[in-house]
């Protein structure tokens, strides 16, 4: 059997912004977070699927510096009584990392 290194990604994908946010299988030590407001110029630009990839593929980079391949997905959306589906970045972001070669074993919605 590999033996694999495994992080937990949480993808918040809102209309406005998506976050996202690489920690361990414990869930306590935060490894890399990022955001659609750090990769476009643009406010209104934030929840686009193009700042999703973006911020993707920068938490990808530094999941494989930390030797990550495989990684358990949990997307939220907004929640309460707004939207429970998941922001058209979440999509995005999920292709994006799978093309940054991240092996995905689960994707689960925890909105």
């Amino acid at each position: 059997m590999i033996n694999r290194k495994k992080g937990i990604i949480h993808i918040y994908a809102s209309r406005n912004n998506t976050i996202i946010l690489l920690t361990d299988v414990t869930g306590a030590e935060t490894i890399a977070k990022c955001s659609g407001g750090v990769v476009v110029k643009a406010q209104h630009k934030e929840g686009s699927p193009y700042a999703a990839m973006k911020a993707a593929e920068i938490v990808a980079q530094k999941a494989r510096e930390r030797e990550m391949t495989s990684v358990n997905i949990k997307v939220r959306g907004q929640g309460g009584i707004r939207p429970k589906t998941a922001g058209q970045g979440a999509e995005a972001a999920i292709i994006a990392l799978t093309r940054n070669g991240m092996m995905i074993d689960s994707i689960e919605n925890v909105t």
